[in-house]
């Protein structure tokens, strides 16, 4: 009888353990999937011209928040008035692969 039992246990154990692989493998892909299929960066490396990605000031100021807050932006170096992140400069914001 316990031979039996051992057999059974040894059976449930190794469905669980394939659950487990299957289960890892969709996972993996799926992350793989999610992650990298729709990621490109610009960047002037790449030879690809950047553009900003709106029209008002806090997409086209010299300076802009990376948060793009309402009212932000300005032609010098500074912080946002909203959120007091510290401005950074468009063209490395833009180079930087930023793209909404």
């Amino acid at each position: 009888m316990a031979k039996v039992n051992d057999r059974i246990s040894t059976k449930v154990n190794q469905k669980r353990m394939k659950k487990l692989i299957y289960s890892i493998l969709a996972m993996a892909t799926f992350t793989l999937v999610a992650c990298g299929s729709d990621h490109q960066h610009k960047n002037s490396a790449s030879g690809s011209e950047a553009k900003a990605h709106g029209t008002t000031k806090e997409y086209t100021s010299a300076y802009v928040c990376p948060m793009h807050c309402e009212g932000s932006g300005s032609d010098q170096p500074g912080k946002c008035p909203v959120c007091e992140m510290d401005y950074v400069a468009l063209s490395e914001h833009l180079n930087d692969g930023h793209n909404h």
